[in-house]
C-alpha cells in the first residue's frame, strides 16, 4: 500500500504531465494557425479558368509572404480575395478567393483586341494561354494601386475583363 504522501506526489506528477501535453497542443495549434494565416496556405483549383497551366483539382501551396516584400510582376500567378463585383456577378454569398495571372501593372494602358493583350500599345507574348481571347476590352489605364488579371483560359474565366482591376491590397500570395 502507498502512503498519502506518495499518492499526492503521483497525483501532482500526473497533473504536471497533463498540463505539459495540454500546453504543447495549444502551442502547436497556435503555430499551425499562424503559419496558415501569415506564411503558407494550401489551396486547390476548383475551375478551368487557369487551364492549361493549372488543372481542376490541382493542389497548391501559396506563399503568403511573397508580396509583403516586393510587388507582383507581370506573369505572376496570384491568389486574391475576389472583388465585390466578381462576387456579385457569380452570385456568391461567401468571400471567395480567386487565382489568376497578372497581365497589367499599375499605370499601364491595357487593351484586349485582335485576340491579343496589348500593354502600352505592344502585343504581349503569351505562350501559356489556352486560346486567344474572343472579346475586346479597353483600352484602360490601371490605377496606381491596382493590377489587371486574367485567367489563362481567356474565354472561360471570370476575371478582370469582366469586373475590372484588382486592388493591390486584395492580393494574398
Amino acid at each position: 500500500m502507498t502512503s498519502p504522501v506518495e499518492r499526492e506526489k503521483s497525483r501532482q506528477l500526473i497533473i504536471r504531465v497533463c498540463a505539459f501535453f495540454l500546453a504543447a497542443n495549444i502551442l502547436s495549434a497556435a503555430a499551425v494557425l499562424s503559419i496558415r494565416a501569415f506564411v503558407v496556405e494550401a489551396r486547390y483549383i476548383p475551375s478551368e479558368a487557369m487551364t492549361p497551366t493549372l488543372q481542376v483539382d490541382d493542389n497548391l501551396v501559396v506563399n503568403k509572404l511573397a508580396y509583403r516584400f516586393e510587388a507582383p510582376s507581370r506573369g505572376d500567378i496570384v491568389i486574391f480575395n475576389a472583388p465585390q463585383a466578381a462576387l456579385d456577378l457569380s452570385g456568391s454569398t461567401t468571400q471567395d478567393v480567386y487565382i489568376k495571372r497578372i497581365v497589367g501593372l499599375p499605370g499601364e494602358t491595357i487593351e484586349v483586341k485582335e485576340e491579343k493583350v496589348f500593354i502600352n500599345g505592344e502585343a504581349l507574348e503569351e505562350s501559356y494561354i489556352k486560346e486567344p481571347a474572343s472579346y475586346v476590352w479597353g483600352p484602360e489605364v490601371a490605377p496606381s494601386d491596382a493590377y489587371f488579371v486574367l485567367g489563362d483560359n481567356r474565354n472561360n474565366s471570370l476575371d478582370g475583363h469582366i469586373w475590372g482591376f484588382l486592388s493591390r491590397e486584395a492580393v494574398l500570395g
